[in-house]
C-alpha cells in the first residue's frame, strides 16, 4: 500500500479532510469529505478512516491560520511548534484552537510517532513589504508586541494566483492580480509577479472585508464608545467582534450569505450590499498599490457559488475597464471559468480552490527534508 498523507484543513465554520496516496513527489486523491466544525475530531477521523478504508497514515498536514512571525515556513510539529501556536491564540480564537485540537486528536489516534506538519496561512506574506504591514501606531509597543499586518488565507490565495500562472503563461510571472477568497472568512490580496503588495486582513483576521461574523475594517473608536456606553468587557467585545457582527449582525437573520440572497428582509439586503461595497472598495485600492490588474480572482464558497455576489462587486467598475460577461458569470458555480467580456482589460476568473494539494505537498516536502518514509527522525 502507497503511504497515504492525511490533509486537516480546519475553518472557523467546517472542516475537510482528505488523503492522498504518495509515490515519490506524485500525489493522487484517495478520498475527501467536507464536515460541519462542531463535530468531535476523534468521531470524525475515525469514521472518515473506515468509511474510505484507510488503514495507516504516513502523515498529517494540518491549515494552522495563524504562524505568527516566527512560523513562516511548513514545518513538522514538535512541542516547541505545538506551543508557539497555541501562544498565537489570542490573534487568532476561531482558528488555532480548533487546530490545536484535531493536532492532538491525531497524536492520540496515530501515535506520537506519525509526522504532523503545520502550514500557516500568514506564511504567504512573510515578505510583505514593510509599509504594508506596518500600522501607524507607537513603534517601541509595535516592536515589543509582535504587532503587524500578518495577513491569512494564504494558502488560498496563493492556489489561486498558481492557477492562474497555468492559465496565462504568457503573462511573464503572472502579471498583477487581485484575489478575493469570499467564503466565512473573506480577504483579498494584490500580487505583482508573484509577491504579494498588500493584504486586506492584517493582525488577526477580524481587519478587512465583512466577514460571515466578523466585520472588517471599523472605526476603534466605536469599540471604545460601545465599552463604555454597553458596559462590555474587553472579552464581550472579543466576542462580539468575531461572533456577532458583519453579515450576521447586520442581517440579524444569518452569517451565510446564501440565505441572505434568497431573502427580501431589508436588513439582510443591507448586509448584503455592505459586503459587495467593501470588497469593491478594496478592489479600488488595490488597483491603485499594483498600477492596474492582468486579472481580479475569485475563490472561496462564495465566490465560486454566488454569481450575484460577484456581479454586484464588480458593478460599476467598467469605465477601468473590467467589464464582466453576465452570461458567463451567473453560469459559472463551482466551476473553473473566465466571466469577463471579451473587451475586458482586465480578465476576470472564477477560480475553485484546493487547499487539500498545496497541504500534501507541503507534508512531502517537510518529510523529504528528515527522512524516508518510514523512519524516524534519527534515522531509526
Amino acid at each position: 500500500m502507497k503511504p497515504v498523507v492525511l490533509t486537516v484543513n480546519t475553518g472557523n465554520s467546517s472542516v475537510r479532510l482528505a488523503a492522498f496516496a504518495s509515490q515519490g513527489e506524485s500525489l493522487s486523491r484517495g478520498a475527501s469529505g467536507h464536515f460541519p466544525g462542531d463535530l468531535k475530531p476523534a468521531a470524525m477521523l475515525r469514521a472518515f478512516l473506515k468509511g474510505h478504508g484507510i488503514e495507516a497514515v504516513a502523515a498529517v498536514a494540518h491549515r494552522v491560520v495563524h504562524g505568527g512571525a516566527r512560523l513562516t515556513a511548513p514545518c513538522r510539529i514538535d512541542a516547541a511548534v505545538e506551543a508557539e501556536i497555541e501562544r498565537l491564540v489570542p490573534l487568532a480564537p476561531l482558528h488555532n484552537p480548533r487546530a490545536l485540537e484535531w493536532i492532538r486528536a491525531c497524536r492520540a489516534l496515530f501515535g506520537a510517532e506519525t509526522t504532523q506538519v503545520a502550514v500557516f496561512d500568514t506564511a504567504f506574506y512573510a515578505a510583505l513589504p514593510e509599509v504594508a504591514a506596518t500600522y501607524a501606531l507607537p513603534r517601541a509597543l509595535c516592536v515589543r508586541h509582535g504587532i503587524r499586518r500578518y495577513g491569512f488565507h494564504g494558502l488560498a490565495h496563493q492556489a489561486m494566483w498558481r492557477r492562474w500562472r497555468e492559465l496565462r503563461p504568457d503573462i511573464r510571472a503572472g502579471g498583477r492580480v487581485i484575489s478575493l477568497q469570499l467564503g466565512a472568512g473573506c480577504s483579498v490580496t494584490a500580487i505583482r509577479d508573484g509577491q504579494v503588495v498588500d493584504t486586506s486582513i492584517g493582525f488577526s483576521p477580524l481587519e478587512g472585508l465583512v466577514m460571515a461574523t466578523r466585520p472588517g475594517d471599523v472605526d476603534p473608536g466605536a469599540l471604545t464608545f460601545l465599552a463604555r456606553a454597553e458596559g462590555l468587557s474587553l472579552d464581550q467585545i472579543e466576542r462580539l467582534l468575531n461572533e456577532e457582527a458583519s453579515l450576521f449582525g447586520l442581517s440579524g437573520v444569518s452569517g451565510d450569505m446564501h440565505a441572505l440572497l434568497d431573502t427580501d428582509d431589508a436588513d439582510a439586503r443591507l448586509a448584503v450590499e455592505v459586503y459587495c461595497y467593501r470588497a469593491r472598495k478594496y478592489i479600488g485600492a488595490y488597483l491603485a498599490a499594483l498600477g492596474g490588474a492582468e486579472a481580479i480572482l475569485f475563490g472561496g464558497g462564495v465566490g465560486e457559488h454566488a454569481p450575484r455576489v460577484r456581479a454586484k462587486i464588480l458593478g460599476g467598475l467598467e469605465w477601468l475597464g473590467i467589464v464582466p460577461d453576465p452570461e458567463a458569470n451567473r453560469t459559472a458555480v463551482g466551476t473553473e471559468r473566465c466571466i469577463s467580456h471579451r473587451g475586458s482589460a482586465t480578465a476576470l476568473w472564477a477560480i475553485p480552490v484546493d487547499e487539500a494539494v498545496p497541504l500534501a505537498q507541503a507534508a512531502l516536502a517537510v518529510m523529504a527534508t528528515h527522512a524516508a518514509f518510514g523512519l524516524q527522525e534519527d534515522g531509526s
